[in-house]
């Protein structure tokens, strides 16, 4: 993956979590396909959460971590989708969750790693990880696409929001 396509920013706080997201939700393409990764606590829900937020969903944020997927309409009348696929065994397992038709603008994908044959290709991908007191976030564009949104996202994030420790 060539330098271009992948950006590294420190989150040191839920603030700075919170600005990523409406960055990431403010140049995000038509249609995007996230996956979401890091380890148990690393801030994939967190980061899902404040995303859809800045997509003007007011209601409650449940986490998928027990119906696997929940469905939430944004400001614009599109739908998105939030995955928690920690509790899967197999990638087949995703079937019985009608994701075929899912037309939706936005896709967050936790643990993406355990369906990877049943999902659409990312064009984006998420790596937290703890580090310090904060969040180191890297965000890998994948393909043509992925390569561009990050583009148009990596000078928002050059303005002093994401401070190294």
């Amino acid at each position: 993956m060539s330098e271009q396509s992948t950006l590294s920013l420190y989150l040191p706080d839920a603030g700075a979590t919170d600005a990523l997201a409406g960055l990431l939700a403010m140049t995000q393409p038509e249609s995007a396909i996230v996956h979401l990764e890091g380890d148990l606590g690393a801030g994939k829900s967190t980061l899902a959460r404040a995303w859809l937020r800045a997509l003007g969903v007011d209601g409650p944020i449940r986490s998928p971590t027990y119906t696997l997927v929940e469905r939430y309409r944004l400001r614009d009348g599109r739908e998105a989708l939030h995955l928690d696929l920690y509790r899967i065994g197999d990638a087949g397992e995703l079937e019985f969750l009608a994701l075929d038709d899912a037309a939706a603008a936005l896709w967050l994908v936790e643990w993406p790693e355990r369906g990877l044959r049943a999902l659409p290709p990312a064009g984006l991908r998420v790596a937290l990880a703890v580090e310090a007191d904060g969040r180191r976030c890297r965000l890998h564009g994948l393909g043509s696409a992925g390569e561009r949104w990050l583009a148009d996202l990596a000078p928002h994030c050059r303005l002093g929001a994401f401070p190294e420790p």
